[in-house]
């Protein structure tokens, strides 16, 4: 399995969410939690976790063993966790070289997705482009070698996060994650429930 630290970006406000989906709760567990859970469980070490809007608040939820990093200018968008969240990755020969970059309001993407992400990939960490398609669909989590994050960093502005650029790019190897969750993001309470008890 590759190794890879994992990075979750979880600072955003959640407008028609009506508060910040970090904080909610499906079927009693925070959902920053159950993103960490994955993250770990999937094999990723160290995982970092990105937050901003109700950044105290949710760090209480989070389990031991991982990072909150917070990103200051979280308001300007996506980028900014983006940005904060691979910067806390730290360097040098024997840090990772590959981050898997996954995204707070994806409840039904779990450990199996991570494992599949770091098991199937064909390249050498610092080189590796790949990225879960559900359906054909490309969504997240993505796997991004630090030889790349120069080039992405530098293509990520305001509230536009990594798909731009990686939709411009032809190297990017899809791992189908279909038969393992739909990979649906949770933008209101009514989507979260089909996922099961909200709180």
């Amino acid at each position: 399995m590759m190794r890879a630290a994992g990075v979750l970006l979880a600072a955003g406000r959640g407008d028609r969410f009506g508060g910040p989906k970090a904080l909610a709760r499906l079927d009693g567990e925070p959902l920053v939690a159950r993103a960490v859970r994955a993250l770990t469980q999937g094999g990723c070490a160290p995982v970092f976790v990105v937050l901003g809007a109700g950044a105290g608040q949710a760090a209480a939820l989070m389990p031991p063993g991982v990072q909150a990093v917070i990103a200051d200018d979280w308001e300007s968008g996506v980028s900014a966790s983006l940005r904060a969240g691979l910067r806390a990755v730290p360097a040098g020969a024997d840090a990772p070289q590959a981050a898997l970059i996954h995204l707070v309001d994806l409840p039904d993407v779990g450990s199996d997705v991570v494992t599949r992400m770091l098991d199937t990939t064909t390249r050498e960490p610092r080189g590796v482009l790949a990225r879960a398609t559900y359906a054909g669909r490309p969504g997240h989590p993505v796997l991004v070698g630090r030889r790349h994050w120069a080039a992405l960093l530098a293509a990520v502005h305001g509230d536009r996060g990594a798909g731009p650029w990686l939709s411009s790019r032809t190297d990017v190897q899809p791992v189908a994650c279909d038969d393992l969750a739909t990979g649906d993001d949770a933008d209101t309470p009514d989507a979260l429930r089909r996922h099961g008890r909200v709180t």
